[in-house]
């Protein structure tokens, strides 16, 4: 679960300008640290299938998010995905 203390971490490590708080890399941050938190969820409960839902909508909208950010600064794009380790 998400605390308060950790979403402001997440949005002060990743915004762009100090009131920057919905911007696209923001967004995926707060998106993988859901989806990395969920994974363990489903290693215990591999059974939860409308949990799984969620998962995949998550997933399918980071992606759609990191597309967009990719067509539109692919310099910014190297370094989200570095910074957060999606990709190898």
């Amino acid at each position: 679960m998400l605390t308060v203390e950790q979403k402001a971490q997440i949005v002060k490590d990743f915004q762009r300008t100090p009131t920057d708080t919905g911007s696209s890399e923001v967004q995926i941050a707060l998106l993988t640290f859901r989806i990395n938190d969920l994974t363990g969820h489903f290693k215990a409960n591999p059974k939860d299938h409308h949990s799984r839902r969620g998962l995949l909508k998550m997933v399918s909208s980071r992606r759609r998010l990191l597309a967009y950010i990719r067509r539109t600064k692919p310099d910014t794009y190297r370094e989200l995905i570095g910074r957060l380790g999606l990709r190898k």
